[in-house]
């Protein structure tokens, strides 16, 4: 694949760009870069704090909340600010679109890998607070997960950076829509909360999002999930995975030559 290719070949641009777009995102401030990390770690310690203490909702099945809560919500912003900084991308550099020499492709990655430098840090917050609390991660588990993540979110994001540079108004729909799924995926509510609704409990449960936050959890809580199902769900994530990459891959190619004409 063309694109796997130029990505390999240009590992070593993409990582140094996406660490500079980290900083840059900080420009200005004291504090700098640290802001990425404080943030989103507050972010977190306020539902652990409203959804255990203040609500009582102390547990979800039999493991504490905060072991339930923190792989899921950890899961969750790596995902959701990966895509939405991917997806605008490509205007946000477009003063390298217009340089005919650098492959374009390699833009959204670059974003990824942004915002990759605070899923980690949130990863490590999850297995440290895990850890305290007797629930050690499965690590052969957590490679799958971040393979199986990364594989969603550049499948998506070459698509939508597509999008949203021909079209600027989908940055604030795509901003929407993660904000309903958000509330669609069971990250701070638990999913055995719909098996009175058969149904809409197989729909959810087979949702990309789902399936990774679930076997996020999974991973720390030693529930078979991720490499002892090879049920549906499973067939589904790769099958949607699969679908998407060669529709974005093929809607990315077509429109790659209009961008500098938007832009």
């Amino acid at each position: 694949m063309e694109f796997i290719k130029t990505l390999i070949k240009n590992r070593k641009l993409v990582a140094q760009l996406g660490k500079n777009d980290f900083k840059n995102r900080f420009a200005g401030t004291s504090l700098g870069a640290i802001w990425g990390f404080v943030s989103p770690f507050i972010f977190m310690l306020t539902y652990v704090i409203v959804f255990q203490y203040i609500l009582k909702t102390g547990s979800a099945g039999n493991y504490p909340y905060v072991v339930w809560f923190l792989p899921g919500m950890s899961m969750w912003m790596l995902i959701n600010d990966s895509i939405l900084n991917a997806s605008g991308s490509i205007r946000n550099y477009s003063y390298l679109v217009k340089k005919v020499v650098f492959p374009v492709d390699i833009i959204p990655v670059i974003s990824l890998t942004s915002a990759g430098i605070v899923g980690i840090f949130l990863f490590i917050i999850s297995i440290v607070v895990c850890a305290i609390y007797g629930y050690i991660i499965n690590v052969i588990e957590l490679i799958y997960l971040l393979i199986a993540v990364y594989a969603l979110i550049i499948s998506i994001t070459r698509l939508t950076s597509a999008i949203c540079t021909l079209v600027p108004d989908f940055v604030q729909l795509l901003g929407v829509l993660m904000q309903l799924l958000f509330w669609f995926t069971p990250i701070i509510w638990n999913i055995s909360m719909l098996q009175g609704h058969q149904l809409l409990y197989k729909i959810v449960s087979c949702m990309p999002f789902t399936y990774l936050v679930n076997g996020f959890r999974c991973a720390f809580t030693g529930e078979t999930h991720i490499l002892a199902m090879h049920g549906i769900p499973t067939i589904i994530f790769w099958i949607f995975v699969f679908i998407i990459f060669i529709w974005s891959n093929y809607v990315f190619k077509k429109n790659k030559k209009d961008f500098a004409d938007v832009l």
